[in-house]
């Protein structure tokens, strides 16, 4: 259960590193400096990144005990810099939480 959620938080955080490296790194190169093959790259692995994701959130609403609402929020995560990371913080919380309730039972 709590690989699970350790797999989540993996994999948002990396999608969201990928999108920052696009966003910050790789447009700029491409646009400003006429490298476009550094957005065919970091594009390429962001997407891949991407899927997974998006995988990964609906595989974890059982494990999570998610709501409509908090799924909703864990997609949306992903379209915003920085949307996965504010909601690691979170994910982290309910690892511990069910990691200190399987030690009790």
């Amino acid at each position: 259960m709590t690989s699970q959620i350790r797999i989540l938080r993996l994999i948002g955080i990396s999608e969201g590193i990928s999108f920052l490296v696009l966003l910050l790194i790789a447009m700029p190169l491409k646009y400003y400096f006429n490298v476009p093959m550094a957005v065919k790259i970091v594009g390429w692995a962001h997407g891949v990144l991407f899927i997974a994701y998006l995988a990964i959130v609906i595989l974890s609403v059982k494990v999570m005990k998610w709501s409509l609402v908090n799924l909703a929020l864990a997609l949306m995560a992903s379209l915003v810099p920085f949307g996965t990371f504010l909601l690691d913080k979170g994910w982290k919380q309910r690892e511990l939480e069910l990691t200190n309730s399987s030690k009790i039972v």
